[in-house]
């Protein structure tokens, strides 16, 4: 798996599409795409988004990471960075950013590589930037 994080209109979808050599068509989006997709997409873009639909679907963000490792270890994730700044005052928008933040730390830990984009500038955390 890669995942690649950052800020909202970092760039991260473009520097997927360059350089990791993903078509623009194969990039499912987590705001809409169906969720059973994950398990064979190539990449999701606003993964962030997915998760919060997962929750008011009643489906435990967590398990479906379990499953997404095991069943698609070859996908591309990209999520905005939800977790800084202000924290809400919403209940359920602090669960979001909380699960948000939870099962994207199951996914770094289990990605290749993971890249965080600021500015449009790219760096790696973990492994090689690609």
């Amino acid at each position: 798996m890669i995942l690649i994080t950052g800020g909202a209109y970092e760039g991260k979808t473009e520097y997927a599409a360059d350089f990791l050599k993903i078509n623009p068509d194969e990039i499912l989006d987590g705001d809409t795409c169906p969720v059973q997709k994950a398990f064979s997409a190539v990449c999701i873009k606003n993964f962030q988004k997915l998760i919060k639909r997962l929750i008011n679907e009643k489906i435990d963000p967590i398990d479906f990471a379990h499953r997404l490792i095991r069943e698609n270890n070859k996908l591309t994730i990209i999520t905005d960075e939800i977790g800084c700044g202000i924290i809400p005052a919403n209940k359920s928008d602090r669960l979001w950013r909380e699960t948000v933040g939870r099962v994207c730390s199951m996914i770094a830990s289990e990605s290749v590589c993971v890249i965080r984009l600021s500015c449009g500038i790219p760096t790696a955390i973990k492994g090689k930037l690609l």
